[in-house]
């Protein structure tokens, strides 16, 4: 099966760490061009380098994706560099307070999350749609999670952020649609890595005086698949959903968890 996204001009925001450098690394190894948008451009210097290395095209554009004006930018950075914007995949995100209620959880906190978890994929969609409309092509890839998809107590704010972004990302499947352009959602599960290890597997451990191994067990016994996932299977999902290969899917959440939010 090829999926043909050689030479495709992609926009990857978040692409410095986790589920952002592997799925960076992943549309590289399919020869994409690439723009990549960070706030923090010392982070990202590695990867895009990386793919520079590859003898690929790649660019680093600062950006604050809570700003319109900064997303826009992005945009036209990308048309100045190759002219087109074929692809948008919106990683960057944060995980909100995590263990509190939502009794708990400060508007402040619940404020933050919801302006960048949704504010900022708003953003970067209403950035590259007017190209992507001109064009009669494009595709979206919005990285969601689970939790948006069955809630989860003691995670209120991201769980609403991810909600939203479910809402915000079927809606513009609609609009979009005419105009041969695709817009859908990843859902990732637990993704092994440092946040999940030293964030929620600490957080459980903690809690119920066990220890880190037992506590990622316990969350792998929560899947059909009894594994948690990896990076590589939520860039596999955003390879899939960027390809013409899913040319008639749109307004779909993907979960990618081993078997979670929808069994």
């Amino acid at each position: 099966m090829q999926l043909s996204l050689e030479k495709k001009v992609v926009l990857i925001s978040g692409p410095a760490k986790g589920m952002g450098r592997a799925i960076t690394l992943a549309f590289a190894n399919e020869g994409a061009h690439l723009v990549l948008a960070a706030r923090d451009l010392q982070a990202v210097e590695p990867v895009a380098q990386l793919v520079l290395d590859m003898g690929l095209p790649c660019k680093v554009q600062p950006c604050d994706l809570t700003l319109s004006s900064d997303t826009q930018a992005l945009a036209n950075e990308a048309l100045r560099s190759f002219g087109r914007i074929d692809v948008l995949v919106n990683v960057a995100g944060g995980s909100g307070p995590i263990g509190k209620t939502g009794w708990e959880t400060t508007p402040e906190e619940f404020d933050q999350i919801i302006e960048l978890n949704m504010k900022g994929c708003f953003n970067t969609m209403r950035a590259v749609l007017p190209t992507m409309v001109a064009q009669r092509s494009g595709k979206i890839v919005n990285v969601g999670g689970t939790f948006g998809m069955r809630g989860r107590a003691g995670r209120m704010a991201y769980s609403a952020s991810k909600w939203g972004l479910r809402g915000i990302t079927k809606s513009f499947a609609l609009e979009a649609g005419p105009h041969n352009i695709n817009v859908n959602c990843v859902a990732p599960g637990m993704v092994d890595g440092p946040r999940f290890r030293e964030k929620v597997c600490a957080n459980m451990a903690k809690t119920l005086g066990i220890s880190m191994q037992e506590a990622m067990l316990r969350h792998a016994e929560d899947y059909a698949l009894r594994r948690v996932s990896t990076d590589q299977d939520v860039a596999h999902a955003c390879l899939f959903l960027a390809s013409d290969v899913s040319r008639q899917i749109t307004g779909v959440d993907l979960p990618v968890d081993g078997g979670w939010a929808s069994l």
